[in-house]
């Protein structure tokens, strides 16, 4: 069983790390897939995504951190993959991922999407509130892996007076 995990992962939080932890003991490979998003403003590029998931991670024997440009399906397709893990965090979540989820079985039969919960303390975790958070020198540990954290305060060096 070959799932993929997409998302922007900008950054990576721990609910993020959640979902990977349980997924990766549900299928022989787990491929964290960084795409760009559109729609959104990164943070980090791509490339600075892929090195700090793919340390955060590196725990994970059967979990490989790349990115993607293009249509999911695609992706999922040209990996052989038959599995696309989401989560959702609250009921706003679903009806979008549910939306995406049908067009993305329309353009490929052969994939199910999945919808994972994360753990209930990481259940109001974004990486937007994460953003906000550093930028204005808040508490990270709680929320992000180690590396992300130090990568977020890079970004970030002094808290705005």
């Amino acid at each position: 069983m070959i799932a993929i995990y997409p998302g922007s992962f900008d950054p990576l939080t721990l609910g993020h790390y959640d979902l990977v932890e349980r997924a990766s003991q549900m299928c022989d490979r787990l491929y964290v897939s960084i795409s760009v998003n559109i729609l959104k403003t990164a943070l980090f590029t791509i490339e600075e995504r892929v090195d700090m998931a793919s340390e955060a991670l590196a725990g994970f024997k059967n979990v490989t951190v790349e990115s993607f440009d293009g249509l999911l399906a695609d992706y999922v397709a040209g990996k052989g993959a038959g599995y696309v893990i989401r989560g959702l965090r609250a009921v706003s979540d679903f009806e979008f991922e549910f939306q995406l989820a049908l067009m993305n079985r329309t353009l490929n039969p052969k994939m199910e999407t999945i919808f994972m919960m994360p753990s209930q303390k990481y259940i109001f975790l974004s990486s937007t509130l994460i953003k906000d958070i550093a930028r204005h020198g808040g508490e990270l540990e709680k929320f992000v892996p180690a590396n992300v954290e130090k990568c977020l305060r890079e970004k970030f060096p002094e808290k705005p007076q």
